[in-house]
């Protein structure tokens, strides 16, 4: 009995040690859930900023956007417009060049109904021809060459073939129409007889 006893006050006081630690882990375990629920807030407040910050960025980068479109927009209407009235005055200073050539011309007329003097009308023609000609050059157009030269299907159109002899063959022996470049382009090719 007295063993009884004794083993019911060893239980006894083993169930108030563990109650007691009981009691003393849960607070620590509040503690702990304490600092959790903190982090976790602080985590939140973290999340909310950056995802503040990015939505600003996202504002701020559909702004960007919004204005170089209409940037963008004007650019390709202000490019279209200086377009057109590019087309619409492009000949404008080739025919304010030719303008004076018309000039000769009628002072050429002129002179040919008053004068009788063959040799005057001719130099006045051959003027006028020297400066038409230095008034295509000016404006980068110029005769293609064809005298002796081999035939050249980029630039030279052959109408027929002659017999000439195997010194003259595939050489241009005769230009019945003359080609021009404007620049590095043809704009009419050379009409010419090739030997054969």
């Amino acid at each position: 009995m007295i063993m009884e006893k004794d083993n019911e006050i060893q239980d006894d006081e083993l169930l108030e040690q563990e109650s007691e630690s009981t009691e003393q882990e849960e607070p620590i375990e509040q503690d702990e859930s304490t600092e959790q629920d903190e982090s976790t807030e602080q985590t939140e407040s973290d999340v909310q900023e950056q995802l503040a910050d990015l939505e600003a960025q996202i504002e701020d980068l559909k702004d960007k956007n919004l204005r170089m479109m209409a940037e963008f927009e004007n650019y390709r209407k202000r490019t279209a417009k200086e377009k057109l009235e590019l087309q619409a005055t492009a000949g404008e200073r080739i025919f304010t060049d030719m303008l004076s050539l018309v000039d000769d011309f009628e002072r050429a007329e002129q002179a040919m109904a008053t004068t009788e003097d063959i040799n005057a009308i001719r130099e006045g023609i051959d003027l006028i021809h020297k400066k038409f000609i230095a008034f295509l050059a000016d404006h980068d157009v110029n005769a293609i060459p064809t005298e002796d030269l081999p035939f050249d299907v980029d630039k030279h159109e052959a109408i027929t073939t002659l017999a000439a002899g195997d010194d003259k063959k595939g050489l241009i022996i005769d230009c019945t129409q003359k080609g021009y470049t404007l620049g590095d382009k043809v704009i009419r090719y050379a009409k010419v007889v090739v030997g054969a």
